[in-house]
């Protein structure tokens, strides 16, 4: 189901005044867990990282408190939840001697998801024409990135696919979740020179990842619970 544009902006309106709140301990995190990365504190950023995901579930349930369980929410938590594995891929999977191609994995899995629930059940409009940008935007990065890529390079040209998908279908949803698209693909494009070009990543490359990550995953999450009260709203209207 797609829901037009102002039966968002009713529903936004008719959150409760303290939906937002279960956002506030990810946001709190986010912001310790970049201030660690920033400080060389790794005995906190380690344990902060591996927290977000968790905290910004409890946010979404919060968040959607009235609206009715279904693939929607579904897909949103599968998508968290392999996130939160590509986010500790070196805790969850230690037998592993590089956990990059587990990273990879589980984030691409996530961005299926994304896809799916922006595609099927979150759009509000059509493709706008400067969506295109990503596309471009993958050929550049793939083509600059190939020659250090070794053997991941088609893993890594395909989860630019599945990076570059979520953004654009994300233009096609609450606002919310068109700038935290947008944010996660400027997050993994950093990642990506960071991990295939570090010497030409400046010192503190690492949190810019995290600041846009974070910004990026909450910012999905926000324009989901959004957009559920807002289908829900549609669906009550027509009673």
């Amino acid at each position: 189901m797609t829901v037009d544009a102002a039966t968002t902006r009713v529903a936004a309106s008719d959150l409760s005044p303290r939906w937002w709140w279960g956002f506030l301990p990810y946001a709190a995190v986010s912001i310790v867990h970049v201030t660690a990365l920033l400080s060389g504190w790794d005995a906190v950023s380690g344990p902060t990282k591996l927290a977000l995901m968790p905290l910004l579930a409890v946010a979404v349930l919060w968040g959607g408190r009235g609206s009715q369980w279904g693939p929607p929410y579904t897909l949103l938590f599968v998508a968290l939840a392999l996130s939160w594995l590509g986010d500790g891929a070196a805790t969850f999977f230690p037998f592993l001697d590089d956990e990059l191609p587990a990273m990879l994995l589980c984030f691409g899995l996530a961005h299926v998801a994304y896809i799916v629930l922006f595609w099927r059940f979150l759009a509000v409009r059509r493709l706008p024409w400067w969506s295109a940008i990503y596309a471009l935007w993958w050929i550049v990065l793939v083509v600059y990135l190939w020659p250090t890529l070794g053997g991941l390079a088609v893993a890594v040209a395909v989860y630019g696919l599945v990076l570059g998908g979520t953004a654009v279908l994300s233009t096609r949803c609450h606002p919310a979740i068109a700038w935290g698209g947008a944010f996660f693909l400027v997050s993994d494009t950093v990642l990506a020179f960071r991990l295939f070009l570090p010497e030409t990543m400046p010192s503190g490359s690492s949190a810019l990842v995290m600041i846009t990550y974070t910004l990026g995953q909450g910012l999905i999450a926000v324009g989901a619970v959004i957009a559920t009260h807002a289908a829900r709203a549609a669906r009550e209207s027509t009673v």
